[in-house]
C-alpha cells in the first residue's frame, strides 16, 4: 500500500489546532476529508506534531496510506481543490512504508513574531503578538542560553500535556530584531528535537518578561530548575507562533524549505 507524504501550510486563526476535535474545526479533519475525496476511500492522516488552537504552519508535514493510484501532481491538485482557503498543500511525495511524519522527524523549528509599536496593528493582528513596551534583546539572548541542551522542561509545559517525558533537547534559539518606521518586529526562533504542549509559547512569555526588565536573565535558569509551571510566568498568545520547519533524514527525499514549490 503506497504511503504518501505531503507538506502543507495553514492559517491557524480559525482552527482549534491540528488534532480532530469533537466540536469545531481542525486542520487534521480538513485534510483527511480532502484526501478521502480524492482517494475515494477512507483515509487517516498523521501529522508531524499537534499545533495548538490559533497557531499557524508554514511547513507542517503529514502522511497517509492509500490503495488509490494517483500521480503526485494529481494528489497535489486534487487535495488542494478540496481544502478550505486557509489550508494549502505545497508538495506531495511517495515515501517508503517506514516513513512516519512524527517519528521520522529529526527536529522542528518554530518562529514567534512580536510587533512592538505604540498602536495596535490591523493587518498583522492574526500573525503577531502586539506589545507597546521596548524589549532588551541582549537580556533575552542571555536568558535563552540557560535553556540550550537537553533538560526537563516541566516548567514550560501545559498542565494538560500528554507527553510521556518532559525532557527535550533545545538545539538553538535565535532572536532577530528588525526596525520599522513606527516600531520593531522581533522574530524568536526555537529549534528542538521535539516540543511539549505550549512549550514555545511559555518560553516566549518568559523571555518577554525578561526583555521588559521585569526579571533578570538569570531567572530563566531558575524557572527551568524549578520544574514548576507556576514559576515560569504567563504563556504568549498563539497568534504569533508559526511552525516553519520539520527536518527529516535526506534519504526520504523530501523538499527542504527553500525547495518548496
Amino acid at each position: 500500500m503506497p504511503r504518501i507524504a505531503l507538506g502543507l501550510e495553514y492559517d491557524g486563526t480559525d482552527f482549534l489546532g491540528w488534532q480532530i476535535q469533537r466540536d469545531g474545526r481542525s486542520v487534521e479533519a480538513a485534510l483527511a476529508a480532502a484526501v478521502r475525496a480524492v482517494a475515494n476511500e477512507p483515509a487517516v492522516v498523521h501529522g508531524s506534531g499537534r499545533t495548538d488552537a490559533g497557531v499557524h504552519a508554514a511547513r507542517q508535514v503529514a502522511h497517509f496510506d492509500t490503495t488509490a493510484q494517483r500521480t503526485e501532481r494529481q494528489w497535489l491538485l486534487g487535495i488542494n481543490s478540496q481544502l478550505p482557503p486557509d489550508v494549502a498543500v505545497r508538495w506531495v511525495r511517495e515515501v517508503p512504508p517506514e516513513f512516519d511524519a512524527r517519528r521520522s522527524a529529526l527536529r522542528r523549528r518554530y518562529r514567534y513574531s512580536i510587533l512592538q509599536q505604540p498602536t495596535r496593528p490591523a493587518l498583522a493582528r492574526r500573525r503577531v503578538w502586539w506589545i507597546r513596551e521596548s524589549l532588551d534583546g541582549a537580556a533575552m539572548t542571555a536568558a535563552s542560553l540557560h535553556w540550550l541542551g537537553e533538560h526537563d522542561f516541566s516548567a514550560f509545559r501545559a498542565a494538560g500535556c500528554q507527553a510521556k517525558s518532559p525532557t527535550r533537547r533545545l538545539i538553538a534559539v535565535r532572536i532577530a530584531r528588525a526596525a520599522r518606521a513606527d516600531g520593531v518586529m522581533w522574530d524568536l526562533e526555537f529549534t528542538a528535537n521535539a516540543f511539549l504542549q505550549h512549550m514555545v509559547r511559555n518560553l516566549v512569555g518568559a523571555l518577554v518578561a525578561i526583555g521588559r526588565g521585569d526579571l533578570p536573565p538569570a531567572a530563566a535558569r531558575e524557572m527551568l530548575a524549578s520544574r514548576d509551571r507556576t514559576k515560569a510566568g504567563v504563556a504568549a498568545p498563539p497568534t504569533g507562533l508559526t511552525l516553519v520547519e520539520v527536518l527529516y533524514p535526506e534519504h526520504y527525499g523530501l523538499p527542504a524549505p527553500a525547495d518548496d514549490p
